[in-house]
């Protein structure tokens, strides 16, 4: 082993411990990985950039615009709700949801699609006193399925694609992946109707946990009509740092004021809504001047008027919050909310809200200003899973516009007669050109933080490829699984790239286990076609964990789950996808 593999390997070993313990967020810790490369003069500026101008990243981005538009067009809105119909057979409704969700998947990113319909979803479950926890993993999974069925159906795809196409290979047609995806899908459906619809918990969401428990963690105080806080700062009446209670909320003459600045003057009867540890409430008994109301009938629905709003929203898995607390991150200034309550596995936490450290997944209760949710509906640090008001786009002659973009889009690169990068110019071009989209609508639609990652992780690839590290680790594959052939090999492939999805994240999977399954297709002398199909289905198929795939993330919260819910409901049907992706791919691609 050279000095180069071994620097590589190092780096890779140490990139994947920070991702694991979640020490940044992904695409920093990558980033970081790419720049020890860089600087240490493995690899090279060109090598390092390489990334920066891949054909499947440059896609995904052109894509994102185009999805963007499709969410906010309108035209997707009343469709679950239609699907789902009546509800009076919840197993059949199941089935009506998932089919069309994984349809609609297919061609587009599925994170705003989860986004879009879980309030919708558990609407349609509360209207029928149905527990949304039977609907929302589901919706999920459907999201998966779909994203599987198509090359543009998930940035993995596109990401392994551009790597094919890099190294001279024709790369994916629009429907090559549905040879393995369809059937396992089709089977996924099934099992989720079935089997998987009895291992699925019957719970409360968080909102409905916010609401019953909103007594433990609500308090209110009055200013005193004489009371020496008058005149003075919410800084400088000591409110901003208690020890266990958080502000929340100002009810002057009527008008609620949120979220409340430091630098806000009390006034004689000024009415302060607390959330967080009741049993710190002593430390407003101790302020002279202020009036602790016993007894609050207070509930979650008495903090909104016409102004303010309560917001649920999930923190996201490249979300900058992470390992911070609210006053760290400055939560109330930054994001102009304040933060009510937080839900973590199936509970509320009960600690002093401005103090707990966020995680990925975390449900937080927000009360903001009215147009919140449409100012942070693409915000990369949280999943707004509450309905989000006033659509960009309103005009009916758009939508139509948005939609016939699409198809050409997807006609185009499924006829081959343009490359998918170039349908992706040609309908973004056009969605430009008809005004259906504006450059800074495009800008919010673009997830930048995730095509830093894919760039950074190409970077990284291309270093395991030229060093020789692929090769070192493709004899070790071939050597361990030299009894059981290339169905072994393909076997192996499958598994690592699950444990690495669900550790890290799919395209960083993709990426590392890409150079590697090329290697090991050289050295058993096999089409490589079928080590990539088995990347890319393995990458999209994580069911087992809410951390693995960012839909499981957005419905962790919402749906009441906790974590052992997914190693139920998901090992089953991780199972299910091995057995069927090997099984067509032995007979397709190495038979």
């Amino acid at each position: 082993m050279s000095f180069e593999i071994g620097f590589v390997l190092i780096v890779i070993i140490g990139m994947l411990v920070c991702l694991v313990k979640e020490i940044a967020r992904p695409d920093f810790v990558v980033f970081c990985a790419l720049a020890v490369l860089l600087l240490s003069g493995v690899l090279s500026p060109t090598d390092a950039l390489r990334g920066f101008s891949n054909e499947g990243m440059l896609t995904v981005a052109l894509l994102f615009i185009v999805a963007g538009a499709v969410k906010q067009s309108g035209v997707l809105n009343s469709l679950v709700t239609k699907s789902l119909g009546s509800g009076k057979n919840q197993r059949t409704s199941l089935i009506q949801m998932m089919v069309p969700m994984s349809a609609l998947s297919a061609f587009l990113n599925n994170t705003p699609i989860v986004v879009m319909f879980t309030p919708v979803v558990r609407k349609w479950c509360k209207e029928r006193n149905i527990s949304p926890s039977k609907f929302l993993i589901p919706l999920s999974y459907a999201t998966i399925f779909g994203g599987t069925l198509t090359l543009i159906g998930t940035s993995t795809n596109l990401v392994i694609h551009g790597f094919m196409l890099e190294h001279g290979m024709e790369g994916f047609s629009m429907f090559q992946l549905a040879i393995v995806s369809l059937p396992a899908g089709l089977i996924g459906i099934l099992y989720m109707s079935t089997i998987g619809y009895k291992l699925l918990p019957d719970r409360k969401t968080s909102e409905e946990s916010f609401d019953e428990s909103s007594r433990e963690y609500l308090s209110e105080a009055s200013v005193e009509t004489d009371s020496p806080l008058s005149g003075k700062t919410i800084e400088e009446a000591g409110l901003k740092n208690l020890e266990g209670l958080y502000l929340i909320e100002v009810i002057r003459n009527g008008d609620r004021i949120v979220p409340v600045p430091s630098f806000m003057k009390l006034k004689a009867n000024d009415r302060l809504i607390f959330t967080g540890l009741l049993s710190t409430i002593v430390e407003l008994q101790n302020i002279k001047g202020l009036r602790v109301e016993t007894g609050t009938s207070l509930k979650l629905e008495n903090l909104q008027n016409g102004s303010a709003k309560l917001v649920e929203a999930v923190v996201s898995h490249q979300s900058s919050l992470i390992q911070q607390t609210a006053i760290e991150s400055k939560f109330r200034s930054n994001y102009d909310a304040g933060i009510v309550a937080v839900h973590r596995n199936d509970e509320r936490i009960n600690n002093k809200v401005g103090e707990i450290k966020l995680k990925a997944g975390d449900t937080l209760l927000l009360l903001a200003n009215k147009d919140f949710s449409n100012r942070w509906s693409n915000s990369g640090d949280f999943y707004l899973v509450s309905p989000i008001e006033d659509p960009e786009i309103v005009n009916p002659k758009k939508s139509i516009i948005t939609v016939i973009t699409l198809l050409l889009m997807i006609s185009l690169a499924a006829f081959s007669i343009l490359p998918m990068l170039n349908a992706a110019v040609l309908a973004v071009t056009i969605l430009f050109l008809t005004k259906t989209v504006t450059f800074e609508g495009a800008r919010k639609y673009i997830q930048f933080d995730v095509l830093l990652l894919i760039a950074c992780a190409i970077g990284i690839g291309i270093a395991l490829e030229e060093t020789g590290a692929a090769t070192l680790l493709a004899n070790h594959f071939v050597q361990i699984t030299e009894g059981a052939g290339v169905l072994g090999a393909i076997i192996a492939v499958y598994f690592l790239t699950t444990v690495f999805t669900e550790i890290i994240t799919n395209n960083a999977a993709a990426v590392l286990m890409f150079p590697i399954s090329l290697a090991i297709a050289d050295q058993l002398a096999v089409d490589p076609m079928a080590f990539f199909v088995a990347i890319a289905i393995a990458a999209s198929a994580s069911f087992s964990t809410p951390i693995g795939y960012q839909t499981n993330l957005i419905v962790y919260g919402p749906g009441g789950y906790r974590f052992s819910d997914y190693l139920k409901v998901g090992i089953p049907l991780n199972i299910i996808y091995l057995i069927v992706t090997v099984v067509i791919i032995n007979f397709v691609w190495i038979i």
